[in-house]
């Protein structure tokens, strides 16, 4: 059975692309990046998503497997090209995206049996909204996730991207999650497309409300740029402070972010896997000192990648 060996994979489920910004091409694209940090923090990383059968694709590829992703579960597209992204910085570093539409990420394959082999050695798993603004995507994206172990720690980054969600997606994103994160633009209008069932529009009030209605939920994230972070538990809120930095670009910082929480959950999760109903491990190591480890520590490696350009950067020196 998928529990008679401990999951070890950690997972950037959705889109793979290209940030076309001015005078420059990026790979990203949030799982992409998630994927890229976590196998820089030493993870056993994969990615599944699907590119197109093109150029760019197979520098895409060629990149993420030089980086030490495992790119199996990479689907090709003979048809659709790969997704690509126009990004445009503000003064103060932060992008704006137009985003392409008709692009192989827009097709996943839920059909795809090695997805579902994938998704049952699979420790930890980030998804967002974007890769499933079209029906199939979505449809793969939920297929994926319903054939992960229990014990498999499942983050949903909200990641709002223009039009490309609505509250039954929101819905049944943290329906199906053990930790939701989102920054500190994102919860009011979240808030807002769920009801607030009376809560106050607050990073409190928000994880409440949230706590109420989804019991797998075990961690609500709340990035809050120059502030550092705010985790909640169903026990606690802790604040993290920022790390001091000079931002190049925050392009990425919020998938390194997600990436390094990730990678110091499981390494807790890992020391007490008890298999069993979903996210008992989970819940159990998140007391206060841990979470707090694992928030600092995020801060301080997304404050890493703000410092330099791109979503990518390599790893620090500390």
């Amino acid at each position: 059975s998928p529990s008679a060996v401990r999951p070890t994979k950690v997972v950037g489920l959705g889109e793979v692309l290209w940030d076309v910004l001015p005078g420059k091409r990026l790979l990203g694209g949030a799982p992409s990046n998630f994927a890229v940090h976590a196998a820089t923090l030493g993870q056993d990383a994969a990615i599944a998503s699907r590119v197109g059968a093109d150029d760019l694709g197979k520098e895409a590829l060629a990149l993420l497997k030089s980086r030490g992703v495992d790119t199996r579960w990479i689907q090709t597209s003979p048809i659709r090209p790969t997704g690509t992204v126009t990004v445009t910085l503000a003064d103060d570093g932060q992008p704006d995206y137009v985003i392409d539409q008709g692009v192989a990420w827009d097709e996943l394959d839920a059909s795809d049996e090695s997805w579902i082999d994938l998704a049952q050695s699979t420790a930890a798993v980030c998804f967002g909204t974007l890769s499933q603004r079209c029906e199939a995507s979505r449809a793969a994206v939920t297929s994926f996730l319903g054939a992960t172990d229990p014990s498999c720690v499942r983050v949903f980054d909200v990641n709002l991207r223009q039009d490309y969600y609505d509250a039954d997606l929101l819905l049944s994103g943290m329906e199906c999650s053990s930790v939701l994160k989102l920054n500190d633009e994102e919860y009011e209008p979240v808030l807002s497309l769920i009801g607030d069932r009376g809560t106050p529009s607050t990073p409190k009030g928000f994880a409440e409300r949230v706590f109420g209605q989804f019991p797998n939920l075990a961690l609500v994230v709340i990035t809050l740029g120059e502030a550092g972070c705010l985790l909640q538990t169903r026990s606690d809120v802790i604040k993290v402070a920022p790390t001091p930095t000079p931002v190049v670009d925050t392009i990425g910082a919020g998938d390194a972010f997600t990436a390094a929480l990730v990678t110091r959950l499981i390494s807790r999760t890992g020391e007490s896997q008890t298999g069993g109903s979903d996210n008992v491990s989970l819940r159990r190591v998140l007391d206060r000192e841990s979470v707090h480890k694992a928030g600092s520590f995020a801060v301080r490696y997304a404050a890493h990648v703000c410092s330099k350009a791109g979503g990518m950067p390599s790893k620090p020196d500390w």
